[in-house]
């Protein structure tokens, strides 16, 4: 495991943006000249609740450089439960990992993803390059397709494995823009498709947090039977709000959260 937050932070970016292209002109489109005032809110990860490979193992990773668990959700229409973590230095960003609770799903997608799990080797969750290491397993086009007809969620994970699903801009940071609104007017101006389920902006003022995002990028995948273009990484927008004690809410709204999930869907 990692002993440097920073380091696993920057090996999570590095994987990310090698699928995830796109993210390099975001950072064009709302960044400053002057200094580097994209800042990365959070970042979320997803699993399975496979005693392997479940969401706790994934979070030992942070719990070593300094986070601790700070809140759950559950989201029962996708099976999906999920924790979010915060580290000591507020500046570092905040980690949300959700898994697919399997014994909610049908035996096949069970068949199949059971099958998937059955090709890690246990050793490797331990590995310091565990959380951006991909997938270890074959699996084919047809069954990706298969799993999409029941789990979006399920489907990415056998095409991508483990590494950061999305990054997060702090919209609180940036220099050239003060809402939400104006962030989702110049990413579609830049050429960017936003996530419009639940509407483009979801959140509230009202619920301390505001949140938006890109359709995830298409990249290729070389599944067991061959290579085809799917829905990869995709970048979220988050602006927060003061609490009564006037700090900046730091947690997640579920609401929010679960469209936020549907930016890789397949389209």
């Amino acid at each position: 495991m990692h002993n440097n937050v920073d380091t696993l932070f920057a090996n999570l970016w590095d994987n990310y943006l090698s699928v995830t292209p796109s993210a390099v002109k975001v950072h064009e489109l709302l960044g400053s000249t002057q200094q580097d005032d994209v800042i990365n809110d959070h970042i979320a990860l997803r699993t399975f609740n496979h005693s392997k490979i479940g969401l706790e193992k994934l979070a030992a990773h942070f719990l070593a450089v300094g986070y601790k668990e700070c809140g759950e959700y559950h989201f029962e229409a996708k099976k999906l439960y999920a924790k979010h973590f915060e580290h000591s230095d507020p500046t570092k960003p905040k980690v949300f990992i959700s898994e697919l609770l399997l014994e909610q799903c049908s035996e096949q997608l069970q068949s199949i993803i059971n099958r998937m799990i059955d090709q890690i080797d246990p050793s490797v969750v331990e590995n310091d390059n565990f959380l951006y290491s991909g997938t270890h397993w074959q699996v084919s086009h047809e069954e990706y397709k298969t799993l999409l007809t029941e789990s979006e969620y399920a489907a990415w994970m056998a095409a991508w494995g483990f590494r950061a699903n999305h990054f997060t801009v702090s919209i609180n940071y940036l220099n050239n823009f003060d809402t939400i609104e104006s962030v989702n007017q110049a990413l579609k101006d830049g050429g960017f498709a936003l996530n419009t389920s639940g509407g483009e902006i979801k959140g509230s003022p009202e619920v301390l947090l505001e949140q938006s995002s890109t359709l995830a990028d298409e990249f290729s995948v070389k599944f067991s039977d061959g290579e085809f273009a799917i829905p990869s990484c995709f970048y979220e927008f988050a602006l927060r709000y003061p609490k009564a004690d006037g700090e900046l809410y730091t947690g997640f709204v579920a609401a929010s959260a679960d469209k936020i999930f549907e930016s890789t869907n397949a389209r």
